[in-house]
């Protein structure tokens, strides 16, 4: 059976504080880690009512405290609002504490609104148009300490410097970070949770023009899929509710807590809120857990993903790690864990 993996934004509802999402997603990762979870990741977004967790690296050290065999990463630090020798300081201490069970996933987007990614990037050195290759490049030379002779940053060292970084990975939701994955032979996570590009195309790109580099020897491709599972189909449609209706607000820019299922079920919607909403859905695999493993097939097979990562948005934090059992059940991790 294909491996578990966990992206988690520390989403906030309307009964639950940022502080609150804070400690529910330690919480989870103790719980997966349990049940044979392989990977554990956090997002960085600002600004945004919806996500508690601006900070990735704080959490990763958080977690990965408080587990035992789960890898804890990053999905994805924003490159772009940040100075890449910050990065690599941060996450070689990671890798220092944690030794072989950190990630460094990096993202290209801001993960936030405009005048946030001003606020994050005025105190840098800013660059007109897109830099995140830029910023790579520089990234990766902190690690192999390759700037030439005469480089300012030639006596500059990343301290812990007897610590390596840990592997990278390059999220995307296009063709872009699927290509550039392959080309710098990196592991590639693609968010089909909510790109509009074909997610089957992406991971068949990377794995076709893979290049071995010195940061991975094959290729490893992860497919973060939404998901929500509850015993019973009408069950688990009832907790997707919120989901819905929360998906109709981004879509007009409102970026709000969660609501509760009964908030989202005693909404007034339109025929035309109704058909965004059941476009909206072909990027959810509703069910049981029956339900959903047969939903998922046919993208599995298609995109024939190296591991899945799951991020379940539900408005009770118990009955979203139930949701996660479920399917550590149904994809057979408690075996694999014996």
């Amino acid at each position: 059976m294909i491996p578990l993996s966990v992206l988690d934004l520390s989403v906030v509802t309307t009964g639950t504080k940022p502080a609150a999402a804070l400690r529910n997603s330690i919480d989870l990762a103790r719980h997966v880690d349990g049940l044979g979870y392989v990977r554990y990741w956090l997002a960085e977004h600002h600004n945004l009512a919806s996500v508690a967790s601006p900070a990735p690296d704080v959490m990763i050290g958080q977690i990965a405290a408080v587990t035992k065999h789960i890898r804890v990463g990053s999905g994805g630090v924003m490159l772009p609002n940040h100075a890449p020798l910050v990065v690599a300081e941060r996450f070689k201490m990671l890798e220092a504490l944690f030794p072989g069970r950190i990630d460094l996933g990096l993202g290209r987007a801001p993960g936030t609104d405009g005048a946030t990614a001003y606020a994050l990037r005025s105190r840098l050195d800013r660059r007109e148009g897109d830099d995140f290759l830029e910023r790579l490049h520089e990234l990766i030379l902190w690690q192999t300490r390759e700037f030439p002779s005469g480089h300012p940053y030639h006596n500059v060292v990343a301290m812990p410097d007897d610590t390596p970084l840990p592997p990278i990975w390059l999220l995307g939701s296009s063709d872009y970070s699927s290509e550039l994955a392959a080309q710098v032979g990196m592991g590639f996570a693609f968010a089909h949770h909510f790109a509009s590009h074909d997610a089957v195309d992406a991971m068949v790109h990377y794995r076709n023009r893979f290049q071995p580099s010195a940061w991975s020897a094959d290729p490893h491709a992860i497919l973060a899929v939404a998901v929500i599972t509850a015993d019973t189909d009408e069950e688990a449609e009832k907790l997707a509710a919120s989901f819905d209706l929360n998906r109709l607000r981004r879509d007009r820019g409102q970026y709000l807590p969660l609501p509760s299922v009964d908030e989202a079920l005693a909404y007034p919607y339109t025929d035309s809120e109704r058909t965004s909403i059941a476009r909206n859905r072909s990027r959810l695999f509703v069910g049981s857990p029956a339900t959903v493993q047969k939903k998922l097939q046919p993208l599995i097979d298609a995109s024939e993903p190296d591991e899945l990562m799951v991020i379940t948005a539900v408005y009770d934090h118990d009955a979203r790690k139930k949701s996660y059992s479920l399917l550590a059940e149904a994809f057979g991790l408690a075996k694999q864990a014996a």
